[in-house]
């Protein structure tokens, strides 16, 4: 399993606004972020440098600035950090959780079909 890249609720919200709008500015992200969150620009700049340090985000040299792109995709991210949580808090024996998760989520009628197709899948391979 690849490790997983712990992401703070914070960097979360950076990270949304790069994989919507990549590449971006530190700029960029304060302007959508800092006036909701009352972050200053050495605020989104530490929180770059982190995801960077983290191996989530990329930077690149554009002139004066550093142009920000993600370097893994939300769907693998959201992958490692739950396998994380499986592995730390649940001891891999998930099916409470899920059962839990699955009675309070608000699901479409496509997420109702994916988790059918899914169990089916996995009766098939029991």
């Amino acid at each position: 399993m690849k490790r997983s890249i712990r992401i703070s609720e914070a960097e979360w919200e950076v990270m949304d606004l790069v994989w919507r709008e990549s590449p971006v500015a530190a700029t960029a992200v304060l302007a959508a972020l800092g006036p909701k969150r009352d972050w200053t620009l050495a605020t989104v700049r530490t929180l770059l440098r982190r995801l960077v340090g983290k191996g989530a985000l990329e930077q690149k040299a554009e002139g004066k600035r550093y142009l920000y792109s993600p370097r893994i995709s939300k769907e693998e991210c959201i992958r490692r950090e739950s396998d994380s949580f499986l592995d730390r808090v649940l001891g891999r024996a998930p099916a409470a959780t899920l059962l839990h998760l699955v009675r309070r989520a608000d699901l479409s009628r496509e997420d109702i079909e994916e988790l059918r197709r899914i169990l089916r899948d996995k009766g098939k391979s029991s």
